[in-house]
This record gives structure tokens, sequence and C-alpha cells, in this order.
């Protein structure tokens, strides 16, 4: 270990060059996970809060099941009636608003029944009520949006009053806002240019459907056969995640890149301590020579990869956490401490092994083998 120490200092400009490399791909990696989490909680976000297990859409909607998908009141009915299982509708439909305070906003208009388990509720203000009542994301009320305004939807003139802010939740990076089902069927079939600002469409001309239920199932529940008998298909809600927009692309392209990062690298690390111990084989030729076990020599020359690349590991960290704060206000970014620890660690395990891979010439070759190859 002292040896190893010495070596540190002597060839100080070798291995600061390699922690550096080590520090970049560190911090690459973090920054990507960053970007991914924080994109992925800006895409389904709000879907991850519904405190639902499972969402039934109609047969026909394909992949897009939120934009597609219709299932009917009577079919929620049915689901009510099922053993084991908690049914409540769901809405969900993209729009755009603007407040009496001309602050324009693009929103997620989430339509669920008041005092189902889909309710929101409200950290401020006031929970949803009526018809006319919106509740907001916290990411909304960052954008300007505030507790009293009345937010009008673009081309359909549907007024709604905002009670209550609830936690940050956005559906295809766009902040979610809650509405009541009719409010959201108001929302999906009203024609634009139909209705006039502040008058209202009879629920009773409207269709009586929505884009989802969301179930709160039991173990065990037979959702299968209730899917065959009421004409639905039901995913659980983290499959129906690759509905969002843009969810999928974005975790096959981040997901990509940090497994070539990961792959990055222990093939540095590696070349960089296989050359090094080529450059070396004089010097632990002697120390075998001398007595040296293969043991001694191989745990001090991985003492040096592990002072190098957890080293480089921890200053990758925190240059990640850095451009965390940096730029977490303008872009979606999210690494929490025990994330940023996980991908730290495997990125200083899989240098590591890198190098181990390529020091293993050190606990097999010979003193006479190693001396010749060194001339």
């Amino acid at each position: 270990m002292y040896l190893a120490l010495l070596e540190l200092k002597a060839a100080r400009g070798r291995f600061l060059l390699m922690g550096c490399v080590v520090l970049l791909v560190a911090a690459l990696v973090g920054i990507v996970s960053g970007f991914t989490t924080g994109l992925g909680d800006d895409t389904v976000s709000a879907l991850r809060r519904l405190p639902a297990t499972h969402l039934a859409f109609s047969p026909d909607s394909g992949t897009d099941q939120f934009a597609r998908s219709l299932v009917p009141a009577e079919t929620l009915d049915r689901w009510r009636g099922q053993p084991g299982v908690r049914a409540a509708p769901l809405g969900v439909s993209l729009t755009r608003g603007t407040t009496d305070r001309h602050t324009e906003v693009d929103l997620a208009a989430f339509g669920v029944e008041p005092g189902s388990f889909l309710d929101p509720g409200a950290e401020d203000g006031q929970r949803l009520g009526g018809d006319d009542q919106l509740v907001i994301s916290r990411k909304l009320a960052e954008e300007g949006v505030r507790i009293g305004d009345t937010l009008t939807v673009d081309r359909l003139g549907i007024a709604l009053k905002v009670t209550g802010i609830t936690g940050r939740s956005s559906y295809g990076h766009v902040p979610a806002g809650y509405v009541t089902t009719a409010t959201w069927q108001r929302i999906r079939f009203t024609t634009p240019g139909a209705t006039t600002p502040g008058a209202t469409t009879p629920a009773t001309a409207l269709p009586q459907q929505y884009a989802a239920i969301a179930l709160q199932a039991d173990d065990g529940a037979r959702l299968a056969d209730a899917d065959r008998e009421f004409g639905t298909r039901t995913l659980t809600v983290e499959q129906a995640y690759a509905a969002a927009p843009g969810y999928t692309g974005e975790r096959v392209t981040m997901t990509s890149i940090q497994f070539f990062l990961y792959l990055i690298a222990p093939l540095v690390v590696g070349a960089f301590f296989g050359v090094w111990t080529v450059q070396r084989q004089p010097e632990l030729a002697l120390l075998r020579a001398m007595g040296a076990s293969r043991r001694r020599l191989l745990g001090h020359t991985l003492a040096q990869a592990a002072a190098v690349v957890l080293g480089g590991t921890l200053a990758g960290a925190a240059l990640a956490s850095a451009v965390g704060l940096l730029v977490g206000t303008e872009v979606p970014f999210s690494l929490p401490g025990l994330s940023l620890a996980t991908t730290m660690g495997a990125v200083a395990l899989a240098a590591l092994a890198g190098a181990a891979l390529t020091l293993r010439r050190v606990a097999k070759a010979d003193p006479m083998t190693m001396l010749g190859a060194g001339r």
C-alpha cells in the first residue's frame, strides 16, 4: 500500500489525467441520469400520482390510450360491481388556457370525480368541488396561475375558477390541472366555437364517456375475466406510461446513452492500467524476485486503481450535482441523493472491474517472464 501511494505521487501527472477521465465519465453518467429521471417525471408524474393499480381502456385504443380510448358510463357501473375492485372515471386531455390576468398556459386536464380516490385534494386553497372549478398543480402555479384566477379554455370558452393548488405533476411535459369529469367531457367533446365565453353545454348533450377507468384492485381480483365480460383492456399504471407523449422515445434514448457510458468507463480505465502495468513490468519483476507475493502486487496495483476511480467518481458526482442545481429550474432534471449514490457506485464498480480484468497478468506472470518482457 505504501508503494502504491508513492507511485501515485511520483507519476501524479498520469494518474491525474486518468482521474480527470473518470471524473468526466462519472459526471456524464450522473447528468444523463438526472435528465432521464427529470424527463420521466415531467412526462408521467401526473400518472404516478394516481392512487390506482390499473387503468381500463377501450380495446380499440391501441398504444395511444389516453387520446383514443373512450369508455362508456355503463362500463364504469359494471366495473364498480366487480368484486375486489374499486373503480373511478378518469379523463385526460391536453389543452390551453388563458387567465383573466392574461397568463397563457398549456394544461393537461385530468377529469376526476370529487371525493373519489382519484381526487388530488389541495395543499393550498380548497379541493375540487363544482364543475366550474379547477385545482392546478404546483408547476402551473410557478408559471403564474394563482388561486382566485379564472382560466378560460382557449377556443371553447369554458371558464374555470382556480380554487386550489396540489403537488407538482405533469403529463407529456404539460402541467396538470384537475377538473370534474363533467368539465373534462366538455373539454373533450365540445366543438371549438360551439360555445361562447360563460356559456355551458348541457350535460345530457355530451357523450357519457371517459378516457379510462381507474381501478384499485385487490390481490386475486379477476381483471382478465372482467375485461372479456366488459369489453375493456386493462393495464397496470406503469404499463400505461408508454401512452404519455414522448415517454417511450425519451426513455430509450437516454437509457442507451447511459448504457454506452457504463461501457466506456471500464474500457478506458482498464486500458490505462493495462498499459501502465506493461510499462512497469521490470519494477514488478524486481519486487517479485525480492519475495513480494503475487497477491500483494495485485493488491497494491488495485489500490492505485481504487484511489483514482474513487477520487474521480466523487468529483464527478459533485460536478453532476452542481449541474443539476444550475439547470434544474430551467429544464427537467432530477437526481435525488440515493439515485446519485447508486449511479456513482455503478460507475466506480464498472471502472474497477475493467482495471481488475487487465491486471490479472500481474498475478499470473513469473519474474523471469516479466523481466524478459521489460527489456
